[in-house]
């Protein structure tokens, strides 16, 4: 049996794997549903206003749950989390035939590792000069 602990909706469980987490990010209702919506209600795919949307309403619940605290390293929770932001991607008619990293470029994102990556240096560094300060 496996224990866990939520705080600030981050699980914490004995085993430390994080997979669940993962699970709960993808199956969380509100960003899927946010770009469901985006996708039903938009008629007119300018991806401008489509980036802006999927910034403003989807990407917020992606990264409550992919901070560095809690960085995924299996592959297989990367790409459950990704899942979400590729499907996005291919919502824009006119890259929707290029491959994911190509979509990216042109819209001008990162993937979310990158993303917690970069997140998790400018924490460290921030950290460090607090405790330099201290």
């Amino acid at each position: 049996m496996v224990n866990k602990e939520s705080d600030l909706g981050v699980q914490i469980v004995d085993n430390l794997k994080v997979s669940q987490q993962c699970q709960q990010a993808h199956n969380r209702p509100k960003a899927a549903k946010a770009l469901g919506i985006i996708n039903r209600t938009i008629e007119y795919r300018d991806p401008v206003i489509l980036l802006r949307l999927y910034k403003s309403l989807v990407r917020p619940h992606l990264d409550t749950y992919c901070v560095a605290a809690w960085s995924p390293h299996y592959t297989k929770d990367k790409m459950l989390i990704e899942k979400i932001q590729r499907r996005f991607t291919r919502m824009i008619p006119d890259i929707r035939h290029l491959p994911y990293e190509v979509r990216l470029s042109k819209l001008g994102l990162w993937t979310l590792e990158d993303r917690r990556v970069r997140s998790g240096a400018r924490f460290s560094k921030l950290l460090r000069k607090i405790l330099r300060k201290s």
